[in-house]
């Protein structure tokens, strides 16, 4: 039985990813931070992981994570309160399909939905 799923994305600097997804975004480290290659946050009950990418080039990542929230009005909001910066082309909408979301970039460019 599969219980749940943990995305591992790229991150060029960890302190730099550690501290926009817990100061911006509200997440907390688990398992052994200072293991150097890698970083696992989780916020509620969903975490990301990350592993070290120090060559990459963020325009050119296409790491994408999909994120389900039954208050996203309120997540929006959170986000704005806190100055992050919102996609230009992701701002909260509903979508042709029927899905109210929005989109930001963390420092890598990876894209969170």
């Amino acid at each position: 039985m599969l219980l749940s799923i943990c995305p591992k994305l790229p991150m060029r600097n960890k302190e730099i990813t550690c501290a926009y997804y817990m100061d911006k975004l509200h997440f907390e480290v688990i398992g052994t931070p200072n293991y150097p290659g890698n970083l696992m946050l989780k916020k509620d009950e969903i975490e990301v992981h990350f592993f070290k990418f120090k060559d990459l080039n963020p325009y050119e990542n296409y790491g994408q994570v999909y994120i389900r929230t039954d208050k996203i009005e309120g997540l929006y909001q959170t986000y704005l309160d806190c100055q992050v910066r919102i996609h230009p082309n992701g701002f909260l909408t509903e979508k042709p399909w029927g899905q109210r979301e929005f989109s930001i970039l963390d420092p890598d460019h990876n894209l969170i939905d």
